[in-house]
């Protein structure tokens, strides 16, 4: 049975924009299959670039977080705002990045019983805080980061990873965007 990538509409990939195009056919190949997020976004293609963007500016700078730890986040957050297409997809990145086949359902369901460092634990402390009470993030918050070695450029990437995907937890779940088949095999 063949399920709708989403409850609006999906565009022709061959009637996309051509930089639209290309990246969603850059990423097929280098995963294989298209994620269901590039094919969704993509019916509003300035949405589709701006939201690429921000994603590839937070994602892909180079600081202090591994690329597991920036999934960690994603993965954990995704879990606290119900976006089950967030935490398949970025669980298996996360498995595959971590080298580790159990970690994103540890981190999905319960991170502080997972097995990560002490300062990775503070780190989602820190976002899950962001995600669900930002207005009460304070000093001694940051003191608390810094405390496990984090700067000042890593506590704003915590920040703005845990904000845009609670952007992205939001649109994906109005849009009821499913998760890909082979994301839940990824990585174990």
């Amino acid at each position: 049975m063949t399920r709708p990538i989403s409850r609006f509409a999906v565009p022709d990939l061959a009637a996309l924009p051509d930089d639209i195009r290309t990246r969603i056919e850059d990423v097929a190949e280098k995963a294989g299959f298209v994620p269901n997020i590039f094919l969704a976004l993509a019916h509003r293609p300035d949405e589709f670039r701006a939201f690429f963007a921000y994603h590839d500016a937070i994602m892909e700078r180079p600081g202090n977080l591994t690329q597991a730890e920036r999934e960690m986040i994603i993965v954990a957050t995704s879990a606290a705002n119900e976006c089950q297409y967030c935490v398949v997809a970025h669980g298996a990145i996360l498995r595959i990045r971590a080298k580790d086949p159990l970690i994103a359902d540890q981190v999905a369901t319960n991170y502080r019983k997972a097995d990560i460092t002490p300062r990775q634990r503070a780190m989602l402390d820190y976002a899950l805080k962001v995600s669900a009470r930002a207005q009460e993030v304070d000093e001694a918050d940051h003191e608390a980061l810094r405390a496990h070695g984090f700067t000042e450029d890593d506590i704003w990437d915590i920040g703005a990873i845990t904000a845009f995907f609670g952007l992205s937890n939001r649109i994906v779940n109005t849009a009821s965007i499913r998760a890909n088949d082979q994301f839940f095999a990824m990585g174990r």
